[in-house]
């Protein structure tokens, strides 16, 4: 130690020396040049004696030294900040990694499997009405729609409502179909259309109507139905070349389209998931596939409940005659609406009369009369092509 205190001039650059600044060096007061730059020197720089007259060049490129800030060289504070900052940082790395991997994943799976589960749920196959299945057509245009129905001929024409016209067509591929063109003049055809697209499209059980496509643009709006080849029933109870006998009438009227009807309502009031009231039932708007199956038609002033209504307020009034009386006089309708048209269309099938017929009048109904014959005096309602002569004699007797 004291043979070193005359040391002058050390210069041990490029020594690769290491460790701690030896703290004797402060004591070397014949200390007149010092350079340790280029090796891998740790700890603080001296800061007394001969050390107070050098310059930062004497100790660049070290390890980790560290001294007062005339040496340019970083305080030992802010370099072990520096490390400790780095290290948080990768502290910090980690910990969101984690975080993602132990949250995220799980997340990720949960909505995977709610999704599928919709999927399941929304997939007509799955459904336990699975004849019924949803078209994946494209939109028809305008112009193969008029080629499918011969430019709307008269010829094609099936039918026509408050909204509308519903025609007969094949497309392309050689599909039936019934297109139900929307007359625009009147602005309620509008809504209607909406209406319609709206409920249909969401809409899935084998006794509905179903929705093969739609046309629409700024001036033409219409549906591409199914094509319903036996008509309506309104047609089998008042035409003579679609007559049916008591016995047809019970076994097919009420075992098996009635309870089509019922079964549609059933899927609209309770099946959905929110409440549809159809508005508007009557034997026109039940439509006949090949097998005599019933399919519900014609939603086009349907009203969708929301989750706190059991009732709504229209102001599209229904047929005379199948209307309830609180729909006619306040306009509430509510699923009992769809129930008492369903109860009026029941007493139609059996008695052949219209609800709207001109013998009603006033307090006078279809409803009033039914109920003022039972029990006794049924028979003097009924439809007189339901009696045989035989059944007459029996009567007699």
């Amino acid at each position: 130690m004291s043979s070193m205190s005359a040391l002058e001039f050390p210069d041990p650059v490029h020594n690769n020396v290491s460790g701690s600044m030896p703290k004797f060096l402060d004591k070397l007061l014949d200390l007149k040049y010092f350079n340790v730059s280029f090796n891998k020197l740790v700890s603080e720089i001296p800061s007394c004696g001969p050390f107070n007259n050098l310059s930062g060049q004497s100790f660049i490129s070290n390890e980790a030294l560290c001294g007062f800030p005339r040496f340019h060289v970083l305080s030992c504070h802010n370099s072990t900040s520096k490390h400790r900052s780095k290290r948080r940082k990768v502290l910090v790395i980690f910990l969101l990694a984690g975080i993602a991997l132990v949250v995220l994943v799980p997340i990720t799976f949960v909505l995977l499997w709610i999704r599928f589960i919709r999927g399941k749920r929304n997939d007509p196959r799955q459904t336990s009405d699975s004849s019924y299945v949803v078209s994946t057509r494209g939109r028809i245009s305008y112009y193969e729609l008029l080629q499918a129905t011969d430019s709307l001929s008269e010829s094609n024409l099936i039918g026509s409502g408050s909204f509308g016209s519903v025609y007969k067509g094949i497309l392309r591929d050689g599909t039936l179909i019934a297109a139900k063109v929307f007359n625009l003049q009147l602005q309620a055809a509008f809504r209607s259309f909406d209406t319609e697209c709206q409920l249909l499209r969401n809409l899935r059980h084998r006794n509905l109507t179903k929705v093969i496509t739609s046309c629409s643009n700024l001036e033409f709006k219409a549906l591409v139905l199914e094509y319903m080849p036996n008509g309506s029933l309104d047609k089998w109870l008042y035409s003579h070349n679609y007559f049916l006998d008591i016995k047809h009438r019970l076994s097919l009227m009420i075992d098996s389209i009635m309870i089509d009807v019922a079964c549609a309502l059933e899927y609209l009031h309770h099946g959905c998931s929110l409440p549809v009231i159809h508005c508007d039932l009557k034997p026109s708007n039940v439509l006949l596939d090949e097998d005599m199956v019933a399919h519900l038609s014609d939603f086009g002033i349907s009203k969708l409940l929301s989750e706190d209504e059991s009732v709504s307020y229209t102001k599209t009034l229904a047929t005379l005659g199948y209307i309830a009386s609180e729909y006619g006089l306040e306009g509430l309708v509510s699923i009992k609406c769809d129930v008492y048209s369903y109860g009026i269309m029941l007493m139609e099938t059996f008695t052949r009369t219209k609800p709207s017929d001109e013998m009603f009048h006033g307090d006078h109904s279809l409803k009033q009369l039914v109920s003022t014959s039972l029990p006794h005096a049924v028979m003097e309602v009924v439809d007189a092509n339901l009696i045989t002569p035989r059944d007459n004699q029996l009567m007699k007797k």
